[in-house]
């Protein structure tokens, strides 16, 4: 009963903290206070404020307005990230797991060895490729990402082939195709929906390092990564220019991690 009940909290405390920073982005999306490159000689390092509650950068631009922008930033290429990997991934590991045989054993000891680096160091690698940049870092994550998710897939597929329902499927004269996307794939979801919140956390941090190391988001365009890059300077004089980014980042990361814990969540089929 305990266990259930602390299970229901992380559920409920992952809603709202993730709500605390998934709304104002959202929000940042189509609003902001004011324009995030919009600077102002006389606010520079201006304290918080009725007018600017976190106060403003040493370019004098508003602190708030681009935590709105740059949260929405790194939530969109998290999310582009775990939809180019997991659909990538769903694809190429519902074909070798349903299928196997020798495609399959040479498919996955590539896979094997590009899953052995660090998704990150991947990125860094495709990133050196495509360059810098929103949708280039995106495409660069989410390529990284295929490979954990081909694992996860193939391993349910290879589970469920032989299963009953597969079998009664496939003398009802259902094709592949179906068989594969329309009764096994619906059956991976309890595996999948935890897989994708981590891959979700994983990609934020990503973005958040690499855009922090210089070889991501890009200005004009700010993230929270860049703004802490940004920040490092003035850490110790203006302590808030990192503080508000990092703590966003913090809450969004820890949000969806208790998500991802909750019995709520495994229980979605």
């Amino acid at each position: 009963m305990k266990n259930s009940v602390k299970k229901d909290f992380n559920f409920i405390l992952g809603i709202v903290l993730t709500a605390i920073v998934v709304v104002p982005a959202i929000i940042g999306i189509f609003w902001t206070p004011y324009g995030i490159d919009t600077m102002n000689n006389s606010l520079k390092m201006a304290g918080c404020s009725l007018a600017h509650p976190f106060g403003c950068d040493n370019f004098g631009r508003d602190i708030l307005s681009r935590v709105m922008a740059g949260s929405a930033i790194t939530l969109l290429i998290g999310l582009g990230t775990v939809a180019i990997g997991a659909v990538a991934g769903t694809v190429i590991g519902a074909v070798t797991g349903y299928y196997g045989g020798l495609a399959d054993d040479i498919f996955m000891r590539f896979n094997d060895v590009m899953f052995s680096f660090p998704s990150l160091l991947l990125a860094l690698v495709f990133v050196a490729v495509l360059g810098s940049g929103r949708t280039q870092l995106t495409v660069a994550l989410g390529i990284a990402f295929i490979p954990s998710y081909v694992r996860i897939v193939r391993a349910e597929y290879v589970r469920a082939r032989n299963m009953d329902y597969v079998k009664s499927a496939k003398l009802a004269g259902a094709s592949d195709i179906r068989v594969m996307f329309v009764h096994i794939l619906p059956n991976t979801s309890k595996v999948m929906m935890g897989s994708l919140l981590i891959g979700f956390n994983n990609a934020v941090l990503a973005e958040a390092g690499l855009s922090f190391l210089g070889i991501g988001v890009q200005p004009p365009d700010a993230s929270l990564g860049r703004m802490l890059s940004d920040a490092q300077t003035y850490l110790f004089g203006k302590p808030g220019l990192a503080i508000v980014p990092g703590v966003t980042l913090i809450v969004m990361v820890l949000g969806i991690s208790l998500l991802g814990k909750s019995d709520t969540i495994t229980r979605i089929r």
